[in-house]
């Protein structure tokens, strides 16, 4: 499907050259186009039908919703243009990313200030056209209440309890209504719970601490059968036997998973840029290294990053980190296309042998 700007052919699909004028505006990194890894970027649902990718990226800058401070309205631009450019090749796979996914920027969801309903609407319309072409969506927030219509459209597409979640975060989103509020940022999987779209017994949460949720909402997670793992676990436990844990617990759930990631959980030193910071998270490289192993391991039928408010950053670092999270996932998606088709790695460390 034509040539990436650093050279690297893809290998599956129709190939396609990309025209001059759009090569040259997604070479530079500081320069041209802010395209979501300098990807072709596309407006139109026929050219979803035309170029056929295996992803699409799609952003929902929305943060009304917000009980702290807002700016996640910000995050997919500052994630497309501000983050610093990682080139397409993974050293521990040994894999160029693009020559086993296609990747395209759909733009962003039309999210018009004050307007809850319509904003999360057009997400969902949005989502919806991506996935219900065969196409995996990953989405940029926006607050986390955006996880409601996009995780929404994807079980619209796969099925009512068919779809499972994994959800990183320092809160569990579980709340009934937040001053009023069924929409808020601390709602979301309450609604795609109650909804049916994802049943509570499909959700693996992961990085939970501070001060919130209290008890009868812990009580009513568990009545619906919800599983959760606590920053005091993974201090218990060590990450990696966490990450084993909530990997299989995840395979278990449902044939379709949808990874949702809220940058708050990471610790405020690797992401300081969020609305409801909450110290004593994981760090950057064990999230980097659990959603490339949950991409790898399980049909992703979805991905979405929340939460980054550049407002609030320094040195780009929760731009950044959320940017990695992004390559992680299409880098286990790709690597899991290459292995399934027979594919070799590159030149990965003589250690891991």
């Amino acid at each position: 499907m034509g040539h990436d700007h650093h050279g690297g052919s893809h290998q599956h699909g129709p190939q396609r050259d990309l025209p001059p004028g759009m090569l040259e505006q997604l070479e530079l990194a500081y320069a041209g186009l802010a395209s979501f890894g300098h990807r072709p970027f596309l407006t139109e649902v026929e050219q979803l039908d035309e170029w056929q990718p295996d992803v699409a990226i799609v952003g929902a800058p929305f943060d009304i919703a917000t009980t702290n401070r807002p700016g996640a309205r910000f995050g997919p631009r500052a994630i497309r243009a501000t983050a610093y450019e990682p080139g397409t090749y993974h050293m521990d796979l040994g894999l160029e990313i693009f020559d086993w996914l296609e990747v395209v920027d759909f733009g962003d969801a039309y999210c018009p200030h004050g307007q809850t309903e319509v904003s999360h609407n057009n997400i969902r319309e949005r989502v919806h056209a991506v996935a219900s072409r065969g196409i995996v969506p990953v989405v940029l927030g926006g607050d986390h209440s955006i996880t409601w219509p996009s995780a929404t459209a994807v079980a619209d597409v796969h099925g009512y309890g068919n779809v499972g979640i994994v959800h990183f975060d320092a809160h569990a989103d579980t709340a009934d209504i937040i001053e009023g509020n069924l929409a808020s940022h601390g709602t979301p999987m309450r609604r795609l719970i109650e909804s049916g779209a994802v049943p509570g017994t499909h959700f693996v949460q992961v990085g939970l601490r501070g001060y919130w949720p209290p008890q009868d909402t812990f009580e009513w997670m568990l009545e619906q059968g919800m599983t959760w793992h606590t920053m005091q676990e993974i201090w218990d436990r060590g990450f990696k036997e966490v990450m084993n844990t909530a990997v299989s617990e995840a395979l278990a759930k449902a044939d379709k998973l949808y990874l949702s990631v809220d940058i708050d959980v990471l610790d405020p030193a690797h992401a300081p840029g969020t609305g409801t910071p909450e110290p004593g998270g994981i760090t950057s490289a064990d999230l980097l290294r659990m959603v490339r192993q949950l991409c790898y391991e399980h049909d992703v039928a979805g991905v979405d990053v929340v939460e980054v408010a550049p407002a609030y950053d320094h040195a780009e670092l929760t731009v950044n980190a959320a940017h990695r999270v992004v390559f992680e996932a299409l880098s286990g998606m790709a690597a899991r296309r290459r292995d399934a088709a027979g594919g070799k790695p590159g030149h990965p460390s003589p250690l891991a042998t």
